[in-house]
């Protein structure tokens, strides 16, 4: 029930957004890249630099962001994104407990964690935000042409 409200949440804001579908669909690629990678709390902040650095649409990056970041996609982001990191940096597993999803809790692990957990997600993050931008510019075109009509 609560998936289907925040889809239900974010289909509404999406259609809401002004501005070219391009710019949109940049934005909320932007927003999908950084809320996959292990920056929390920092994705906000990440989002309206690279927005504002390449003149995106923010509130898209934001959404972004919002609907892939969650309770249920982070835990498995950041196992995938560790492992696939130590597999290519070629480091030892290293066992460790996180109490909260935060870059500062990360951090305090040690580099062995952050290390490939940053270049896992890094690495990870394209294969999802590059599909999200070619959907989301169709999906806002075909949305406004069916709405104008």
């Amino acid at each position: 029930m609560i998936l289907k409200k925040r889809i239900r949440t974010f289909y509404e804001r999406f259609i809401s957004l002004k501005g070219e579908p391009a710019q949109i669909a940049a934005g909320l690629a932007i927003g999908v890249f950084v809320g996959v990678t292990p920056t929390i709390p920092f994705h906000t902040g990440i989002i309206v630099l690279i927005g504002l650095l390449f003149r995106q649409n923010i509130t898209a990056g934001y959404l972004g962001a919002w609907i892939i970041s969650n309770p249920l996609t982070v835990p498995l982001f950041y196992v995938a994104q560790y492992e696939l990191g130590r597999f290519l940096l070629g480091m030892e597993r290293s066992r460790f407990e996180l109490t909260d999803y935060t870059l500062g809790s990360i951090t305090a692990l040690g580099w062995e964690i952050l290390l490939p957990l940053l270049t896992g997600g890094i690495l990870m993050a394209p294969f999802f935000a590059v599909p999200v931008y070619f959907v989301a510019r169709r999906l806002i075109k075909a949305i406004r042409t069916r709405r104008s009509s």
